[in-house]
């Protein structure tokens, strides 16, 4: 069983076969402020892992027994793991490697000798990047969204609850999830599919709708799924204030509190377009703050619930 630590410094876990490395590396991120966790080969980096969740992890990528690709591979199967962003160390330089540690989960690479000051910076600001992506996930899950993510291939890769509650009314078992609904959401990915209009998709009991949202990283998309039968709240929004679906959505992430920064993350979009929507938003409701707008939203939502 995993276990979700609160740490009061963000931990780092080395793995890397070669003790002097792992001597150089510690010294330099606890003088940066870091907790820092060893692991000699992947195994033992998995096991440590599932008990101590890490924030980051430098992963060698030439190791005895279990290379680093295969390691990551593994970690990123673990869903308590698998947002953990992993940087590759390497003294391969040539692209070949490079794109296999990427292929394999990475998130990036630093070439052997590291320098101190480059790792700590790229250390930073992918713990930044996680943290603003797990607080993006949070805000999908407490939401009650039906929301979705796919990789380029139409392969499933999560669901909010919500979403996850819904396949399981209409039929849609993991096996279903897994292998028919991505042959549907390659359609919907295809560079000429007109991304505004839904695609309709059938599970085994009824058929449901999937609309695109945008692109969420390298190689993972977000799609909203909808139920035709029942109006959701971007719908309610978008006719009870004559909003674009856009800015409904927008609307939506206002009322749930949600700032400029963190709607961005979500919705795929720079914090200067969702200021803009805002704008337009503000004048067709007639309001002049956020304050305002959200609560005129939340009395909508709150209507239909009763």
């Amino acid at each position: 069983m995993t276990t979700n630590n609160v740490h009061d410094k963000d931990v780092v876990l080395i793995v890397d076969d070669k003790p002097e490395t792992l001597s150089m590396l510690n010294d330099t991120l606890d003088e940066a402020g870091l907790k820092v966790l060893v692991a000699l080969e992947g195994e033992q980096a998995l096991m440590i892992a599932g008990n101590i969740v890490p924030d980051v992890i430098l992963l060698d990528a030439i190791m005895p027994h279990m290379d680093g690709f295969e390691t990551c591979r593994r970690l990123k199967e673990n869903p308590d793991l698998a947002q953990i962003p992993v940087i590759f160390m390497t003294g391969l330089s040539d692209s070949e490697s490079v794109l296999k540690g990427f292929e394999a989960g990475g998130v990036d690479y630093v070439t052997k000798p590291i320098v101190a000051d480059q790792l700590i910076a790229r250390i930073k600001a992918h713990l930044s990047n996680a943290r603003l992506t797990s607080s993006a996930y949070a805000a999908l899950d407490s939401a009650g969204q039906y929301l979705i993510s796919c990789n380029r291939k139409g392969d499933f890769l999560w669901a909010t609850p919500m979403a996850y509650q819904l396949f399981q009314q209409t039929g849609a078992s993991a096996n279903w999830l897994e292998e028919t609904l991505p042959n549907s959401l390659l359609a919907i990915l295809d560079e000429r599919y007109n991304k505004d209009k839904a695609l309709a998709v059938s599970t085994p009991q009824k058929e449901l709708h999937v609309k695109y949202i945008g692109q969420t990283g390298n190689d993972e998309f977000l799609l909203r799924v909808i139920d035709p039968e029942k109006p959701s709240e971007i719908d309610l929004l978008k006719k009870s204030f004559n909003v674009t679906a856009r800015e409904s959505e927008v609307l939506l992430w206002i009322s749930k509190g949600k700032t400029n920064r963190e709607i961005g993350m979500i919705l795929s979009m720079s914090p200067r377009t969702v200021n803009k929507h805002l704008e337009q938003i503000f004048n067709k409701l007639g309001v002049d703050n956020r304050t305002s707008a959200a609560f005129a939203a939340f009395k909508v939502l709150m209507a239909d619930i009763a």
